[in-house]
């Protein structure tokens, strides 16, 4: 069956500088485990065709389709601190562009699909379970209604790749509304090439801020729309508990999304302090910290873009940090008014945050499970006698207690009762997210024992996050200390 992908690949258009033309390197024996049938209608790709030999062969960077114009894209970025000039996709590569059946650009993207000239001293591969990880992850965020790549298909390789042991072999078929990434524009910056920041920037403006070309300054009115997404986006990473784990600035994407699911992780028993990734060993990237680490990468396109910002230099830093000054309060709005929504408050009231932070610092005491506590409050709200749900969830039930009374009289104060509020409150705290302890699980069946089924499960739940699942177990914490639970990045 003949694949047909209609691309329009616009980044492959710009200057040479911008990435290197490189076919995918052929896997040995591909095989599909998974396509995302629903994305690939959306896509206005025939999934039919994407599951036949021929569609895999694409998705598995076998075959490369007509029309596409594969590349590896130049990058620099900041690793934990750290500054690299020259990084790039040393295991990606973009093989094109498509124009979704709803009018929007989106890049699909083949990770571990072979070296690049990007790849240093790294084989270009990608173990199975980081492929994992990232299309249970990446769909989950999706379907929990935050920002992210998506995962269009995994396929294994039929190939063993060489990190600590052998491992199998997959790529990931990954789809993005751009690749463009802060450290994208540090690359041109590190090098003094102005010319080449102005001509990312104007490519970024027209995919992801096209009102931004009419502005009186286009560049400041670009610079605002990142600065605004991605205060947004990190607000909703606090409110389900996720923790990106690597945060470098060539991890931060300018359209708003989350890329990069490494050594990602979600919140077990609630500690603002949790670190998951085996290399932050600082905590750099800890849960708490993960606003001041995103304003602190926003300030680094800050300093890519100032020559671009005003008409003399000082001109660009006033109005360079007039707009960077905006990602706190921007943050702080989100954030409030997320977690109010998760308390079952419509109105916004003077207290509210403290009656969240006094919340927070005894679920963080009590090791509460950070997931069940919102949970469950929706249940506790339309019926008091629910509370004993709540409380069981504290190592010293009664630390609810004092924070329960304040939590009703807040209550009190609002409009209506019962099972509306219950509805709403169930509406944006989730029943399921991706547990670590169920995601190592259906990894480890799958590398193991090539038992795809607890992948497919999990899956399917989190497809549905604000349902109660079909398994309640999906839904429950691990009943082991987490506290030293390690991901990587599978690199």
């Amino acid at each position: 069956m003949t694949v047909h992908i209609a691309f329009d690949n616009s980044y492959a258009r710009l200057p040479g500088a911008f990435f290197s033309r490189v076919r995918p390197s052929s896997a040995v024996a591909p095989r599909l485990i998974r396509l995302n049938r629903p994305l690939a209608e959306a896509l206005g790709l025939d999934p039919d065709a994407l599951e036949a030999p021929e569609g895999v062969a694409v998705l598995s960077g076998q075959a490369v389709p007509p029309g596409a114009d594969p590349i590896a894209t130049a990058y620099a970025g900041h690793q934990f601190g750290g500054f690299s000039p020259q990084l790039g996709d040393g295991r990606a590569i973009l093989l094109g562009e498509v124009i979704g059946r709803d009018g929007l650009r989106r890049d699909i993207q083949l990770k571990g699909s072979g070296r690049t000239p990007f790849s240093r001293s790294g084989d270009g591969r990608a173990a199975l379970g980081p492929v994992l990880r990232e299309y249970l992850v990446s769909e989950a965020m999706a379907a929990l209604g935050i920002p992210t790549t998506r995962a269009l298909a995994a396929v294994a390789t039929g190939e063993t790749v060489y990190r600590e042991t052998e491992l199998p072999g997959a790529v990931l078929a990954r789809v993005a509304s751009s690749h463009i990434r802060v450290g994208t524009f540090q690359f041109f910056a590190a090098r003094g090439d102005t010319e080449a920041v102005r001509q990312l920037a104007d490519h970024a403006i027209a995919r992801h801020d096209p009102e931004a070309a009419r502005a009186a300054a286009p560049y400041a009115a670009f610079l605002a729309g990142v600065v605004a997404r991605q205060a947004a986006l990190v607000a909703r990473w606090m409110q389900v508990g996720f923790i990106h784990g690597v945060m470098n600035t060539d991890n931060m994407a300018v359209s708003g999304e989350t890329i990069d699911y490494g050594p990602c992780a979600f919140v077990d028993s609630y500690d603002p302090a949790t670190v998951f990734s085996s290399i932050d060993r600082g905590g750099r990237y800890a849960y708490r910290n993960q606003p001041g680490i995103a304003q602190w990468n926003l300030a680094r396109l800050t300093e890519c873009l100032l020559p671009l910002l005003g008409d003399t230099e000082d001109a660009g830093l006033e109005r360079g940090r007039e707009i960077l000054a905006g990602f706190s309060p921007l943050f702080h709005a989100a954030h409030l008014d997320g977690f109010r929504r998760k308390l079952g408050l419509a109105q916004a009231r003077d207290g509210d945050g403290a009656l969240l932070q006094d919340l927070l610092d005894r679920m963080a005491a009590g090791r509460a499970d950070f997931t069940l506590t919102f949970r469950r409050l929706g249940d506790a709200a339309a019926d008091p006698a629910r509370d004993q749900d709540v409380r069981d969830l504290f190592i010293d039930p009664t630390a609810y207690d004092g924070w329960a009374g304040s939590w009703r009289a807040r209550l009190a104060d609002e409009p209506g009762e019962g099972e509306a509020r219950r509805a709403a409150m169930r509406a944006v705290n989730p029943a399921l997210v991706p547990r670590n302890h169920r995601v190592e699980e259906a990894i480890a069946a799958a590398i193991e024992r090539d038992d795809f089924a607890p992948f497919e499960r999990l899956g399917a739940a989190l497809a549905r996050p604000y349902d109660e699942p079909a398994d309640p177990a999906l839904a429950e914490p691990p009943s082991f200390d987490t506290s030293g639970y390690r991901t990587f990045c599978g690199t």
